[in-house]
């Protein structure tokens, strides 16, 4: 990893969607050499997805409003095999946005987006409710999100 390497992954992750000539520019390398590099760092599992970040407030006004909650679940069975059965299920779930295996506290923390209160209902039944090892559930509700990042701070 040199300069180059982490200039292209920091301008990558602030726009995707750049074309490779721009990249090279951005770099001050060949378009050729860009992708090389490129291919190279996604071989190396630096770069994991390219992806497009919605606007989830144009969105809601297409759909609906949307619902943003953060759930704090502790199980009564703190088990590998217990937290990775409930990890399975929560990843597997459309509505869970994030899921984070934590310590102290609670077991979980979890980020979910539902379309509104009912479809937030049909999720605590089917991760909640129905799995007996869950302990204890705490659900915050978002009324307005200060900041999202996806970004991460690269230090070279």
């Amino acid at each position: 990893m040199d300069e180059t390497d982490w200039l292209l992954l920091d301008e990558l992750q602030r726009h995707a969607g750049l074309s490779n000539q721009v990249l090279a520019e951005r770099a001050h390398i060949s378009a050729p050499t860009c992708l090389r590099r490129i291919r190279r760092l996604r071989e190396a599992g630096l770069i994991a997805a390219q992806v497009a970040l919605l606007n989830e407030d144009a969105i809601a006004t297409l759909q609906g409003h949307g619902l943003t909650a953060i759930a704090e679940v502790s199980l009564d069975r703190q088990g590998d095999e217990h937290l990775s059965t409930f990890e399975a299920r929560a990843v597997a779930d459309d509505a869970v946005m994030q899921c984070y295996r934590v310590t102290p506290g609670p077991d979980f923390i979890l980020m979910i987006r539902v379309r509104d209160m009912p479809g937030y209902q049909a999720l605590a039944q089917r991760l909640f409710t129905q799995d007996a090892n869950v302990r204890n559930v705490k659900v915050f509700f978002s009324v307005q999100r200060g900041k999202f990042e996806t970004r991460i701070p690269l230090n070279r």
